[in-house]
């Protein structure tokens, strides 16, 4: 059930992505003693113009005019809910931390999958979320062109950039580096406004 939920939202976002003329987007970088974490939220809405509830199709048009129709899979609840006039918000979040770790562990992965659907007879929508947790071993730095090479659990390798010197002073080959990625996507109908 939940890979079905996640194959139904990840569907819903290639889609989004598709009427994303507008997007609004958000980047900040948290840096502390030990690491940094940058995060990311790109936020698109649309007006629903057009159901056509024999095929599951809803017609979303953006505030600059770009029209896409989009078939709404059995999966989604709730398609009665939907209204002419509906807004629908589409709301992508991601985030990298990076930290050096003070002892050694063994490299690994972990991921963690997240899923929530709108309740029975609310307008459709829901949120579909991820987390990778991985320790990886430093095995270069190259200190005149700013990166770091890294291995992860499965072997493969990694050269990420460091801007700030005093950073990357701190590194050397043989620390282990934790990295986290989260990503969701929150998908949303509010009832269309009365004017």
């Amino acid at each position: 059930m939940k890979r079905l939920s996640l194959i139904v939202l990840s569907c819903l976002a290639i889609s989004a992505s598709a009427f994303s003329a507008e997007p609004e987007t958000d980047v900040s970088v948290v840096r502390d003693a030990n690491g940094a974490t940058v995060q990311g939220v790109t936020k698109v809405t649309a007006t629903i113009v057009g159901i056509d509830p024999a095929t599951r199709t809803v017609t979303l048009k953006t505030a600059s005019g770009k029209v896409i129709e989009l078939e709404v899979t059995n999966e989604a609840r709730n398609f009665d809910q939907l209204a002419l006039g509906d807004v629908v918000t589409a709301q992508y979040r991601q985030s990298l931390t990076l930290s050096l770790l003070d002892k050694k562990t063994q490299a690994q992965r972990s991921e963690q999958d997240t899923s929530e659907r709108a309740p029975r007879g609310a307008k459709p929508g829901g949120e579909l979320g991820r987390e990778v947790t991985i320790i990886a071993d430093v095995t270069a730095v190259d200190r005149h062109a700013k990166t770091v090479t890294l291995r992860g659990p499965r072997g493969e390798m990694v050269d990420l950039h460091v801007e700030d010197p005093e950073r990357l002073k701190r590194v050397k080959k043989g620390d282990q580096v934790k990295a986290v990625f989260t990503e969701a996507l929150a998908i949303s109908v509010e009832p269309a406004t009365t004017k």
